[in-house]
């Protein structure tokens, strides 16, 4: 059984920083992508940015140059940098994993619980 447990959301006032965290543990052989998506209330769950294993990544447009994912393989951890935060900034933002559990499985795609984002102007 894998889980992805997140932590660092909280509140924070317009033009403020958080870092979050998610580590996943379990029965991991490898993990491909790690990302964090967001959902506000009454929208969709959206992309916020995803890092492959080779370190690759792809951003929204309305983070570029705001947040900054990276990755620990050792700790099988990624992490979300918000900086410059905005009101519309936030929701609930989710960790997403594609973790294989063994060799010559396919992978699977696993989700946190959330941690809340609230950014007050």
């Amino acid at each position: 059984q894998v889980q992805l447990v997140e932590s660092g959301g909280g509140l924070v006032q317009a033009g403020g920083s958080l870092r979050l965290s998610c580590a996943a543990s379990g029965s991991i052989f490898s993990i491909n992508v790690m990302g964090w998506y967001r959902q506000a209330p009454g929208k969709q769950r959206e992309l916020v940015t995803t890092i492959t294993s080779g370190g690759s990544t792809n951003s929204a447009d309305s983070v570029k140059g705001r947040f900054t994912i990276s990755r620990d393989h050792a700790k099988n951890t990624v992490y979300l940098q918000m900086n410059s935060l905005k009101p519309e900034d936030t929701a609930v933002y989710y960790c997403n994993a594609d973790i294989l559990e063994g060799s010559g499985y396919p992978p699977n795609d696993y989700w946190g619980q959330g941690t809340q984002v609230t950014v007050s102007s």
